[in-house]
């Protein structure tokens, strides 16, 4: 069965000095007024990035091979709404790091979200600058991309949702012998602030190898939905590299007109050439959206296998709703987060469709035996 399906790019720390860098001018964690409400973590335990083979002795030498250090914007003044500011922390890479956990140190009253990137090079030389690719108003600040080539991404965060902490032996390389060279903290403000502001996440690191690597996928469309309807953007992509993915955690996001966000993956038989639908993951999106166990904890994605996902978006408004940057706008993201064992992860980590009325799984990716809404 030929199949039409978008064969996209898919899209996938620690720092010098601290671990990133030279302090910043910033208060510590916890004598800021940035409120930050204590949230157990998602995975494990306080010692899960430890190596579960380790013995007592071997565990109690590993703790001090942990760190946590948070990275924040250097005070920020925001001259405008919808404002996206990027900040940049070089990685010390005289040695591999492994990040194993996240926390956002963010209001969602006053962030939108928070975004973590690897890269080889930062899209700018300055301390700060407008890292906003479709951001339609000037914010005082030089206006460059986020990084100076691709960006991995590696974290993300919004409306208020839980820390993140990942599977025992796993972690996203960073430093030595990775493309992530830089860390680039991105930091969508909804509103202006005259106040200075310090929003960012605290990263827990190791420098123990860990056996698998993790790395972040994102599924993403654009699309319109028009007024007084209900519309489903779709999106579908090929894993046409030679890598097993497993899925340990998803996440979903929109705005304020999404309903309902679900990932799958799918897999063709051969001979009759009917699709078995397997859910990675779903959830209302106005809930917190955080990094959530995958449905399906033994589920892997090999070559060959499609890689789907949906957004219901709601309009009851009287304008029609397209894809776009700013609050009014809307976004169809789901983000898949993965291990393999070994060291090589996708080359190409985003997944991406125009959306409605342009694409659907059905006519544009020849899929079959699509799932109903639930």
């Amino acid at each position: 069965m030929k199949r039409h399906v978008v064969v996209a790019a898919f899209l996938p720390l620690l720092v010098t000095g601290l671990l990133y860098g030279e302090p910043r001018p910033y208060p510590a964690y916890g004598e800021s007024d940035i409120p930050v409400e204590p949230i157990e973590y998602a995975y494990g335990g306080s010692d899960s990035e430890i190596p579960a083979a380790f013995g007592a002795e071997e565990r109690f030498e590993a703790v001090s091979k942990v760190s946590s250090d948070d990275l924040r914007m250097p005070g920020v003044k925001l001259v405008t709404n919808e404002t996206y500011l990027c900040t940049a922390f070089p990685v010390d890479t005289q040695q591999t790091h492994y990040l194993v956990g996240f926390e956002a140190l963010a209001d969602a009253k006053h962030v939108h979200h928070i975004l973590l990137f690897g890269c080889d090079a930062p899209g700018s030389e300055d301390d700060v600058w407008d890292c906003g690719e479709m951001s339609p108003v000037a914010s005082g600040y030089a206006h460059s991309p986020v990084c100076d080539g691709k960006p991995e991404i590696i974290y993300a965060w919004a409306k208020g949702a839980a820390p993140l902490e990942l599977p025992a032996d796993v972690g996203y390389r960073v430093g030595a012998g990775s493309k992530s060279k830089i860390l680039v903290l991105q930091v969508h403000y909804m509103h202006e602030e005259p106040k200075e502001d310090f929003s960012g996440l605290r990263v827990t690191s190791t420098v123990i190898p860990q056996s698998r690597t993790a790395a972040t996928m994102l599924v993403v469309t654009g699309g319109t939905v028009p007024a007084k309807t209900t519309t489903d953007f779709e999106a579908a992509c090929v894993l046409d590299e030679p890598i097993v993915m497993h899925p340990f955690a998803y996440r979903v996001h929109t705005h304020s007109h999404g309903v309902h966000v679900a990932g799958y993956v799918v897999k063709e038989d051969e001979t009759t050439g009917k699709d078995t639908w397997t859910l990675l993951g779903e959830r209302n999106p106005q809930l917190p959206q955080m990094f959530a166990d995958v449905a399906n904890k033994s589920a892997i994605i090999q070559p060959g296998d499609i890689i789907a996902a949906r957004c219901t978006m709601k309009n009851d408004e009287n304008r029609n709703i397209t894809v776009g940057s700013t609050g009014a706008d809307e976004m169809c993201n789901f983000y898949i987060a993965y291990y393999v064992d070994g060291e090589r992860v996708l080359q190409d980590n985003t997944c991406f469709s125009p959306g409605s009325p342009e694409y659907t799984w059905g006519s544009s990716a020849g899929l079959n035996h699509i799932p109903k809404h639930h």
